[in-house]
């Protein structure tokens, strides 16, 4: 009787894993695809007048409503409205979103002051700070056949890089304003991203904070952030002097609803696979891109591309196939 239960427990816990790895597969292929769409779809239905930081605030709003409904649906809302805590929201979501905000300054600061070849090369170091954090604080580790993936992955991304043909050479003509606010910068960005994905990843997969309301407190407090610095900034003047739906239609509202599903999506991925494997999806995601330009705009994938395709699959086949196995003791 007893072997028959824990046989009944083992197809149990089989069919479970199953089901999850079946989840991170159509979740990853999901927002691999809205990332590699995201930016064809943005050029068609943006015009260029209207005001970036309207566009990402209306993102924010779209993920809140969009999470909300699928809290609602799944019948959540209310365990969910019940246990929520400021303080909680503080600690899991409220210092992410600030490493976030801070991250995308310090960005927009090194991309002036660098080519873009540069730029892509270095800020795709976050991919190992990412699985650096994921060891520090949830004692993940990778075996030596993923280290070599992760290299393998980055090699890709820098070869698209190169196919895109977008190094001109460094913005700054001074070596030391490109060091100071170029490369430092950037380097201090990837560690942050690593840094707030991995905390992402143990709020939702250690203390079982919903993915969903992570979404929802992510984008209030960024949006925060994002409110509190248009006093200052060139866009808050410009929202006051046209108007906040300065150069909307009715079509613009199509990025901002496919933005935010990729939101959902990436609160999915990090709670089911983890920060390393969106990593391989935000690669893959120019793959993507590329032959979406090859469909709708006849610009045909460059060598590098092809290579970089061949490269991101053996990255992808050898992270799955050799994942970390605690070797057991001898007895």
């Amino acid at each position: 009787m007893a072997s028959t239960k824990q046989r009944g427990l083992k197809t149990t816990s089989s069919s479970e894993k199953e089901g999850t790895n079946k989840n991170v597969w159509i979740f990853s292929a999901l927002l691999t695809l809205q990332y590699g769409a995201q930016p064809l779809i943005s050029t068609r239905f943006t015009r260029r007048e209207v005001i970036v930081t309207s566009l990402v605030l209306a993102c924010e709003v779209a993920k809140v409503i969009c999470a909300f409904v699928v809290l609602t649906i799944n019948g959540s809302l209310t365990k969910v409205c019940k246990d929520w805590s400021f303080v909680n929201a503080l600690a899991f979501s409220g210092l992410p979103a600030a490493i976030y905000a801070m991250q995308n300054s310090l960005l927009q600061i090194s991309y002036k002051n660098l080519d873009s070849l540069t730029f892509s090369m270095l800020n795709q170091t976050k991919l190992f700070y990412t699985a650096f954090f994921g060891f520090l604080l949830l004692r993940q580790k990778q075996s030596i056949q993923q280290i070599g993936a992760l290299f393998v992955l980055i090699i890709a991304a820098v070869l698209l890089s190169i196919g895109e043909g977008t190094s001109k050479g460094s913005k700054s003509k001074n070596p030391d304003e490109a060091l100071l606010y170029g490369i430092i910068p950037v380097l201090i960005a990837s560690v942050l991203s690593g840094l707030a994905s991995a905390l992402c990843q143990w709020a939702s997969q250690v203390k079982k904070h919903s993915s969903y309301l992570m979404t929802i407190e992510m984008s209030f407090f960024g949006s925060v952030c994002l409110l509190a610095s248009l006093s200052k900034s060139p866009a808050g003047d410009a929202m006051r002097r046209h108007g906040f739906f300065r150069g909307w239609t009715l079509l613009t509202l199509v990025p901002v609803m496919i933005n935010a599903f990729g939101g959902i999506l990436v609160g999915l991925v990090t709670t089911y696979a983890g920060g390393v494997r969106k990593g391989f999806v935000i690669v893959s995601a120019l793959l993507v891109t590329a032959l979406l330009q090859f469909i709708f705009d006849g610009k045909p994938p460059s060598p590098y591309c092809l290579v970089a395709l061949l490269l991101v699959i053996t990255s992808i086949s050898i992270y799955q196939k050799y994942p970390y196995h605690i070797k057991k003791k001898k007895a």
